[in-house]
């Protein structure tokens, strides 16, 4: 069956659509939906099947994944990273939400939420409506990756349209809220205590 193409508002993201997509990531489904930078393919943290079935899509082996959650707020840190210093606390809090991955040291609970056991784990909290919506009637971040073109110099597919025609016989439901941008988040390393930018993508990172 192919997937559902669910157009929701970008700012005011309806309630029953919302919840659609949630109870389609309860029962282990994929879907594709937008966020401050690009559009990503996602699937709930903590079902393995989807995280399997995700990784069959990217091409890569479940032990070999980069973790990146994408997260309501700043509350689920505490609970995926580390303890991180008042510093470093409070930068993520200046530039979040907002289009910038960071990179931390894994708590001890991911691993028991995820096929391999990772020393750090990116978090994303974009400054967009609709995934923190998901994420929050969800109840736990969203397992995430960015969907990629097989264009080099293309990159990024902008068009929900064409990410559906490209993905619709591969995940549940493609959500379209109108064109992304073509720029990645930012990455920022803060494991070795200080913040290094191993990706410099949308947004300038304030200290």
């Amino acid at each position: 069956m192919a997937a559902k193409f669910l157009q929701i508002h970008p700012l005011n993201p309806q309630i029953n659509r919302i919840a659609e997509v949630v109870e389609c990531l309860k029962n282990g489904g994929l879907i594709i939906y937008p966020t401050d930078t690009v559009y990503g393919l996602g699937c709930d943290l903590t079902n393995k099947g989807a995280i399997e079935k995700l990784c069959r899509i990217k091409g890569i082996k479940p032990e070999k994944i980069n973790l990146s959650f994408i997260c309501y707020d700043l509350s689920h840190i505490s609970e995926f990273a580390k303890h991180l210093d008042t510093s470093a606390f409070k930068a993520l809090k200046k530039n979040l939400p907002g289009p910038f991955t960071f990179i931390l040291e894994a708590s001890s609970t991911v691993p028991k939420n995820l096929i391999a056991k990772k020393k750090t784990v990116g978090i994303r909290i974009p400054d967009h409506e609709i995934p923190r919506q998901i994420v929050k009637e969800l109840g736990h971040p969203l397992i995430s990756s960015s969907i990629k073109d097989d264009d080099e110099i293309i990159e990024y597919t902008t068009d929900p349209e064409l990410i559906y025609e490209k993905y619709k016989n591969l995940v549940d439901i493609v959500i379209d809220s109108g064109n992304s941008g073509n720029i990645p988040s930012t990455i920022i390393d803060v494991t070795s205590g200080d913040f290094e930018i191993i990706r410099q993508g949308l947004g300038e990172f304030c200290y």
